[in-house]
Protein backbone atom coordinates (compact mmCIF):
# COMPACT_ATOMS: atom_id res chain seq x y z
CA UNK A 1 0.00 0.00 0.00
CA UNK A 2 1.71 3.62 -0.91
CA UNK A 3 -0.20 4.70 2.14
CA UNK A 4 2.09 2.36 4.62
CA UNK A 5 5.40 2.97 2.75
CA UNK A 6 8.88 3.47 4.85
CA UNK A 7 11.51 5.79 3.22
CA UNK A 8 15.23 5.60 3.11
CA UNK A 9 16.77 7.77 5.73
CA UNK A 10 18.52 9.87 3.12
CA UNK A 11 16.72 8.61 0.10
CA UNK A 12 14.80 10.41 -2.13
CA UNK A 13 11.33 9.58 -3.36
CA UNK A 14 11.84 8.56 -6.95
CA UNK A 15 8.92 7.96 -9.10
CA UNK A 16 9.80 5.38 -12.42
CA UNK A 17 7.41 6.26 -15.09
CA UNK A 18 7.31 2.70 -17.33
CA UNK A 19 6.85 -0.22 -15.95
CA UNK A 20 8.55 -2.07 -18.65
CA UNK A 21 12.26 -3.69 -18.77
CA UNK A 22 14.41 -0.74 -18.90
CA UNK A 23 11.87 1.07 -16.49
CA UNK A 24 11.45 -2.31 -14.01
CA UNK A 25 15.45 -2.61 -13.86
CA UNK A 26 16.14 1.36 -13.08
CA UNK A 27 13.39 1.15 -10.19
CA UNK A 28 15.34 -2.11 -8.75
CA UNK A 29 18.92 0.35 -9.47
CA UNK A 30 17.08 3.26 -7.56
CA UNK A 31 16.01 0.67 -4.65
CA UNK A 32 19.45 -0.27 -4.62
CA UNK A 33 20.83 3.43 -4.29
CA UNK A 34 18.87 4.20 -1.19
CA UNK A 35 15.66 5.86 -2.48
CA UNK A 36 11.95 4.52 -1.74
CA UNK A 37 10.20 3.70 -5.24
CA UNK A 38 7.14 4.18 -6.97
CA UNK A 39 7.17 2.60 -10.66
CA UNK A 40 3.90 3.50 -12.74
CA UNK A 41 2.83 0.83 -15.18
CA UNK A 42 -0.34 1.40 -17.59
CA UNK A 43 -0.73 -2.23 -17.15
CA UNK A 44 -2.17 -3.73 -13.94
CA UNK A 45 -1.25 -7.28 -14.60
CA UNK A 46 2.47 -5.80 -14.61
CA UNK A 47 1.72 -4.07 -11.44
CA UNK A 48 0.36 -7.05 -9.91
CA UNK A 49 3.40 -9.46 -11.38
CA UNK A 50 5.69 -6.66 -9.87
CA UNK A 51 3.37 -6.44 -6.33
CA UNK A 52 4.29 -10.86 -6.43
CA UNK A 53 7.96 -10.09 -6.89
CA UNK A 54 8.43 -10.37 -11.08
CA UNK A 55 7.86 -9.15 -14.64
CA UNK A 56 8.11 -12.12 -16.84
CA UNK A 57 6.38 -10.04 -19.13
CA UNK A 58 9.59 -7.69 -19.42
CA UNK A 59 12.55 -9.50 -17.15
CA UNK A 60 11.29 -12.93 -16.94
CA UNK A 61 13.45 -15.26 -14.25
CA UNK A 62 14.33 -12.27 -12.87
CA UNK A 63 13.41 -11.55 -8.93
CA UNK A 64 11.92 -8.22 -7.99
CA UNK A 65 13.46 -7.40 -5.23
CA UNK A 66 10.98 -6.12 -2.29
CA UNK A 67 10.11 -2.40 -1.90
CA UNK A 68 9.26 -1.51 -5.25
CA UNK A 69 5.38 0.13 -4.86
CA UNK A 70 3.61 -0.54 -8.13
CA UNK A 71 0.81 1.47 -9.22
CA UNK A 72 -1.51 2.18 -12.22
CA UNK A 73 -2.62 5.40 -10.85
CA UNK A 74 0.33 8.10 -12.02
CA UNK A 75 -0.83 10.90 -9.76
CA UNK A 76 -0.04 8.50 -6.66
CA UNK A 77 3.14 7.49 -8.37
CA UNK A 78 4.70 11.13 -8.60
CA UNK A 79 2.69 11.79 -5.25
CA UNK A 80 5.70 13.83 -3.27
CA UNK A 81 8.15 12.58 -5.82
CA UNK A 82 11.64 14.39 -4.82
CA UNK A 83 12.56 13.22 -8.89
CA UNK A 84 11.37 11.47 -11.52
CA UNK A 85 12.31 9.02 -14.55
CA UNK A 86 10.69 9.06 -17.32
CA UNK A 87 11.22 5.40 -18.96
CA UNK A 88 8.65 5.76 -22.12
CA UNK A 89 9.74 4.96 -25.53
CA UNK A 90 10.51 8.31 -27.24
CA UNK A 91 7.85 8.31 -29.48
CA UNK A 92 5.14 8.03 -26.75
CA UNK A 93 6.78 10.23 -24.16
CA UNK A 94 5.08 13.66 -25.09
CA UNK A 95 1.47 11.73 -24.28
CA UNK A 96 2.98 10.27 -21.46
CA UNK A 97 3.95 13.64 -20.01
CA UNK A 98 0.92 15.45 -20.70
CA UNK A 99 -0.98 12.86 -18.40
CA UNK A 100 1.47 13.77 -16.04
CA UNK A 101 1.86 17.14 -16.10
CA UNK A 102 -0.62 17.91 -13.51
CA UNK A 103 0.88 15.49 -10.92
CA UNK A 104 4.63 16.12 -11.26
CA UNK A 105 5.95 18.09 -8.04
CA UNK A 106 6.89 22.00 -9.28
CA UNK A 107 11.10 21.72 -9.82
CA UNK A 108 11.38 18.60 -9.40
CA UNK A 109 14.44 17.21 -12.04
CA UNK A 110 12.74 14.97 -14.43
CA UNK A 111 15.13 12.42 -16.03
CA UNK A 112 14.95 10.92 -19.45
CA UNK A 113 15.79 7.33 -19.91
CA UNK A 114 14.78 6.66 -23.39
CA UNK A 115 16.63 7.34 -26.62
CA UNK A 116 15.29 8.76 -29.54
CA UNK A 117 14.45 11.65 -31.52
CA UNK A 118 10.29 12.81 -31.77
CA UNK A 119 9.30 11.15 -35.17
CA UNK A 120 6.76 14.18 -36.13
CA UNK A 121 8.74 16.85 -35.16
CA UNK A 122 12.54 16.28 -34.64
CA UNK A 123 12.59 17.49 -31.54
CA UNK A 124 15.07 15.80 -29.09
CA UNK A 125 13.30 14.94 -26.06
CA UNK A 126 14.89 17.41 -23.44
CA UNK A 127 12.76 20.09 -25.95
CA UNK A 128 9.68 18.20 -25.07
CA UNK A 129 10.22 18.40 -21.62
CA UNK A 130 10.60 21.57 -21.89
CA UNK A 131 7.70 22.67 -23.63
CA UNK A 132 5.39 20.38 -21.26
CA UNK A 133 6.92 20.73 -18.26
CA UNK A 134 8.88 24.12 -18.37
CA UNK A 135 9.41 24.92 -14.73
CA UNK A 136 11.12 21.17 -14.22
CA UNK A 137 14.58 21.03 -15.11
CA UNK A 138 15.57 18.29 -17.12
CA UNK A 139 18.16 15.22 -17.07
CA UNK A 140 19.22 12.64 -19.43
CA UNK A 141 20.48 8.78 -18.43
CA UNK A 142 22.41 7.19 -20.66
CA UNK A 143 25.07 4.51 -21.93
CA UNK A 144 26.23 1.15 -22.54
CA UNK A 145 23.10 -0.32 -20.73
CA UNK A 146 21.19 -3.39 -21.11
CA UNK A 147 18.51 -3.73 -18.43
CA UNK A 148 18.64 -7.25 -17.57
CA UNK A 149 22.31 -6.45 -16.68
CA UNK A 150 21.02 -3.42 -14.43
CA UNK A 151 17.95 -5.55 -13.14
CA UNK A 152 20.65 -8.05 -11.94
CA UNK A 153 23.24 -6.04 -10.55
CA UNK A 154 26.04 -7.01 -12.94
CA UNK A 155 28.72 -4.13 -13.30
CA UNK A 156 27.61 -1.43 -15.60
CA UNK A 157 28.48 2.71 -16.24
CA UNK A 158 26.50 5.24 -17.53
CA UNK A 159 26.09 8.97 -17.84
CA UNK A 160 23.58 11.63 -16.33
CA UNK A 161 23.44 14.99 -18.21
CA UNK A 162 21.76 18.25 -17.47
CA UNK A 163 23.15 21.43 -18.59
CA UNK A 164 23.71 22.50 -14.92
CA UNK A 165 26.47 20.62 -14.03
CA UNK A 166 26.10 21.02 -10.38
CA UNK A 167 22.60 19.06 -10.82
CA UNK A 168 24.16 16.51 -13.23
CA UNK A 169 27.16 15.67 -10.45
CA UNK A 170 24.09 15.84 -7.79
CA UNK A 171 21.65 13.32 -9.81
CA UNK A 172 24.87 11.06 -10.49
CA UNK A 173 26.19 10.51 -6.81
CA UNK A 174 22.20 9.67 -5.74
CA UNK A 175 21.49 7.33 -8.51
CA UNK A 176 25.08 5.03 -8.00
CA UNK A 177 24.91 1.86 -6.11
CA UNK A 178 27.35 -0.87 -5.23
CA UNK A 179 27.50 -1.80 -9.36
CA UNK A 180 25.93 0.92 -11.29
CA UNK A 181 28.50 3.42 -11.43
CA UNK A 182 27.48 6.89 -12.66
CA UNK A 183 29.47 9.36 -14.51
CA UNK A 184 27.88 13.50 -14.52
CA UNK A 185 28.27 15.47 -17.61
CA UNK A 186 26.68 19.17 -18.17
CA UNK A 187 26.41 18.19 -22.18
CA UNK A 188 22.94 17.31 -22.35
CA UNK A 189 22.50 17.48 -26.38
CA UNK A 190 25.35 15.28 -26.66
CA UNK A 191 24.06 12.66 -24.57
CA UNK A 192 21.08 12.85 -26.03
CA UNK A 193 22.26 12.56 -29.64
CA UNK A 194 24.53 9.73 -28.66
CA UNK A 195 22.00 7.88 -27.38
CA UNK A 196 19.38 8.24 -30.07
CA UNK A 197 21.49 7.67 -33.24
CA UNK A 198 22.93 4.14 -32.17
CA UNK A 199 19.75 2.71 -31.65
CA UNK A 200 19.92 3.60 -36.29
CA UNK A 201 23.32 1.98 -36.26
CA UNK A 202 22.56 -1.17 -34.17
CA UNK A 203 20.03 -1.85 -36.67
CA UNK A 204 22.58 -1.31 -39.37
CA UNK A 205 25.07 -3.96 -38.33
CA UNK A 206 22.33 -6.31 -37.05
CA UNK A 207 21.22 -5.73 -41.01
CA UNK A 208 24.99 -6.63 -42.35
CA UNK A 209 25.26 -9.40 -40.24
CA UNK A 210 21.43 -11.03 -40.52
CA UNK A 211 22.45 -10.80 -44.45
CA UNK A 212 25.73 -12.90 -44.06
CA UNK A 213 27.59 -9.83 -45.42
CA UNK A 214 30.79 -10.81 -42.75
CA UNK A 215 32.64 -9.44 -39.72
CA UNK A 216 34.64 -6.68 -41.56
CA UNK A 217 31.19 -5.16 -43.33
CA UNK A 218 29.89 -5.30 -39.91
CA UNK A 219 32.93 -3.47 -38.74
CA UNK A 220 32.96 -1.34 -41.12
CA UNK A 221 29.79 -0.06 -40.79
CA UNK A 222 29.77 0.47 -37.21
CA UNK A 223 32.98 2.27 -37.79
CA UNK A 224 31.47 4.73 -40.04
CA UNK A 225 28.34 5.18 -38.40
CA UNK A 226 30.36 6.63 -35.74
CA UNK A 227 32.11 9.40 -37.95
CA UNK A 228 28.10 10.13 -38.99
CA UNK A 229 27.04 10.52 -35.56
CA UNK A 230 30.05 12.75 -34.93
CA UNK A 231 28.56 14.99 -38.26
CA UNK A 232 25.22 14.64 -36.89
CA UNK A 233 26.42 15.71 -32.91
CA UNK A 234 28.14 18.40 -34.11
CA UNK A 235 25.84 20.29 -35.80
CA UNK A 236 23.86 20.05 -33.21
CA UNK A 237 26.39 21.44 -31.18
CA UNK A 238 27.49 18.15 -28.93
CA UNK A 239 30.82 18.24 -27.60
CA UNK A 240 33.12 15.82 -29.40
CA UNK A 241 34.54 14.13 -26.04
CA UNK A 242 30.81 13.02 -25.08
CA UNK A 243 30.20 11.32 -28.50
CA UNK A 244 33.81 9.69 -27.79
CA UNK A 245 32.62 8.69 -24.44
CA UNK A 246 29.73 6.05 -22.65
CA UNK A 247 26.71 7.51 -23.80
CA UNK A 248 28.20 7.67 -27.81
CA UNK A 249 30.97 4.78 -29.12
CA UNK A 250 30.48 3.40 -25.44
CA UNK A 251 26.84 2.87 -26.18
CA UNK A 252 27.39 2.30 -29.91
CA UNK A 253 29.84 -0.50 -29.42
CA UNK A 254 27.22 -2.36 -27.09
CA UNK A 255 24.22 -2.09 -29.35
CA UNK A 256 25.71 -3.20 -32.63
CA UNK A 257 27.14 -6.27 -31.31
CA UNK A 258 24.54 -8.01 -29.42
CA UNK A 259 21.22 -9.51 -30.10
CA UNK A 260 20.11 -8.38 -26.32
CA UNK A 261 20.01 -4.46 -28.23
CA UNK A 262 16.65 -4.75 -29.65
CA UNK A 263 17.49 -2.91 -32.41
CA UNK A 264 20.19 -5.24 -33.40
CA UNK A 265 17.79 -7.92 -33.10
CA UNK A 266 15.58 -6.12 -35.56
CA UNK A 267 18.28 -5.67 -37.90
CA UNK A 268 19.25 -9.13 -37.61
CA UNK A 269 15.66 -9.79 -38.56
CA UNK A 270 15.19 -7.30 -41.54
CA UNK A 271 18.68 -8.84 -42.71
CA UNK A 272 18.10 -12.24 -42.60
CA UNK A 273 14.13 -11.66 -44.30
CA UNK A 274 12.60 -12.87 -41.85
CA UNK A 275 9.01 -11.13 -40.41
CA UNK A 276 9.59 -8.26 -38.48
CA UNK A 277 5.34 -8.20 -37.20
CA UNK A 278 5.75 -9.17 -32.98
CA UNK A 279 9.57 -7.66 -32.67
CA UNK A 280 10.25 -5.79 -29.54
CA UNK A 281 9.91 -2.10 -30.41
CA UNK A 282 13.25 -0.76 -31.79
CA UNK A 283 13.36 2.74 -31.08
CA UNK A 284 15.75 3.22 -33.89
CA UNK A 285 13.09 2.54 -37.05
CA UNK A 286 11.57 6.30 -35.90
CA UNK A 287 14.38 7.72 -35.73
CA UNK A 288 16.18 6.59 -38.56
CA UNK A 289 13.54 8.15 -40.42
CA UNK A 290 13.91 11.67 -38.89
CA UNK A 291 17.31 11.34 -38.49
CA UNK A 292 17.73 11.30 -42.73
CA UNK A 293 15.25 13.74 -42.98
CA UNK A 294 17.25 15.78 -39.96
CA UNK A 295 20.78 14.84 -42.13
CA UNK A 296 19.27 16.30 -45.52
CA UNK A 297 17.44 19.17 -44.30
CA UNK A 298 20.97 20.52 -42.71
CA UNK A 299 22.98 19.19 -45.89
CA UNK A 300 24.97 16.64 -43.30
CA UNK A 301 26.47 13.66 -45.36
CA UNK A 302 25.62 10.79 -43.70
CA UNK A 303 24.82 7.66 -46.36
CA UNK A 304 24.15 5.10 -43.94
CA UNK A 305 21.69 6.61 -42.02
CA UNK A 306 19.83 7.42 -45.40
CA UNK A 307 20.34 3.45 -46.76
CA UNK A 308 18.87 1.97 -42.96
CA UNK A 309 15.82 4.45 -43.82
CA UNK A 310 15.60 3.70 -47.33
CA UNK A 311 15.69 -0.19 -46.14
CA UNK A 312 13.00 0.41 -43.74
CA UNK A 313 10.70 1.89 -45.71
CA UNK A 314 11.27 -0.70 -48.15
CA UNK A 315 12.72 1.65 -51.01
CA UNK A 316 15.90 -0.72 -50.73
CA UNK A 317 16.63 -4.44 -50.15
CA UNK A 318 19.99 -4.36 -47.67
CA UNK A 319 22.39 -5.90 -50.12
CA UNK A 320 21.54 -2.91 -52.81
CA UNK A 321 21.93 -0.64 -50.01
CA UNK A 322 25.70 -2.13 -49.00
CA UNK A 323 26.17 -1.88 -52.66
CA UNK A 324 25.42 1.98 -52.96
CA UNK A 325 27.60 2.55 -49.83
CA UNK A 326 30.88 0.21 -51.24
CA UNK A 327 30.79 2.48 -54.96
CA UNK A 328 30.41 5.62 -53.36
CA UNK A 329 33.30 7.89 -54.67
CA UNK A 330 36.60 7.56 -52.91
CA UNK A 331 37.68 9.98 -50.31
CA UNK A 332 40.51 10.62 -47.76
CA UNK A 333 39.53 8.33 -44.50
CA UNK A 334 40.19 11.50 -42.50
CA UNK A 335 38.11 13.52 -44.56
CA UNK A 336 34.87 13.94 -41.87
Amino acid sequence: MIGGENRAPSGWRVAVLGGGAWGTALALAMLRAGHFVRLYARDPETVAAIDRGENPRYLPGIAIEPGIVATSDIKAALDGADCVLAVAPAQALRAMLAAAKDHVPNAVPLVLCAKGIERDTGALLSAIVENILPTNPVAALSGPSFATDVARGLPTAVVVAARDADLAADLAARFSAENLRCYSSDDLIGVEIGGALKNVFAIAAGAVTGASLGASAQAAMVTRGFVELRRIGAAFGARPETLMGLSGLGDLLLTCSSAQSRNFAYGLALGQGKPLSGLPLAEGVPTAAIAARIAAERQIDAPIITAIAAILDGTVTVRQAVSALMTRPLKTETDI
